[in-house]
């Protein structure tokens, strides 16, 4: 196996990302990570610590690699509810269907997880909250700006719901839940948002 002069470690972090995503950090052992790494127990251990800081350092590159593009896109969009539809479509795409299906998001099982209890997890986990939170209420104050919005809604209240249920939609597509059932979902918590309420407007069926 390589030892810690001959390996990459962003490619044994994304080694890593996938089976303590699929797995959590409490069931996956030293020895799961070696085999799925290549790389021997020493020269893990020399690079990041331990299995705590090789699980830190995979969640922070899964929260670089996913959360953080699609919070930026869903901040700076110029179209308001859409770009919300738009995030939670594709999140439900991701949660329900191709490769990862059923493995929930890394952040959220970590949120459900004793591995929440370490303090610098849940610095990440709190920072990934505060940026998501930030991202829909952006969405909503150019919702707003619109019109799409019902006059009497609290943007920040509001942006605190659909951050939430986010978390929600990743909690029960691991547990199963078909993409319909969450889209129906979504579209009942952004149905009392909008300021003219239209079948037209709402996630794909």
């Amino acid at each position: 196996m390589p030892d810690i002069k001959h390996f990459n470690p962003d490619i044994v972090l994304d080694d890593a990302i996938q089976i303590f995503w699929r797995q959590g950090l409490p069931t996956t052992g030293i020895q799961a990570l070696v085999t799925a790494t290549g790389v021997s127990r020493s020269s893990l251990y020399a690079t990041f610590g331990s299995k705590d800081g090789l699980y830190a350092a995979a969640l922070d590159r899964y929260i670089a690699q996913h959360s953080t593009p699609a919070f930026a896109q869903l901040s700076s969009a110029s179209s308001g509810l859409t770009a919300i539809e738009e995030f939670f479509s594709g999140l439900i795409e991701v949660r329900c269907s191709g490769p990862v299906a059923g493995w929930g998001c890394m952040v959220t099982n970590a949120y459900a997880g004793p591995e929440c209890g370490d303090p610098g997890i849940r610095t990440l986990l709190e920072e990934h909250h505060t940026t998501l939170e930030a991202a829909m209420r952006a969405a909503l104050a150019t919702a707003h700006d619109l019109g799409q919005l019902h006059p009497d809604g609290d943007l920040d209240a509001s942006a605190a719901v659909l951050a939430t249920l986010a978390y929600g939609v990743n909690l029960r597509s691991r547990a199963g839940a078909d993409a319909q059932a969450l889209t129906d979902t979504v579209n009942a918590a952004l149905a009392p948002l909008r300021a003219h309420p239209s079948p037209q407007e709402h996630l794909p069926q």
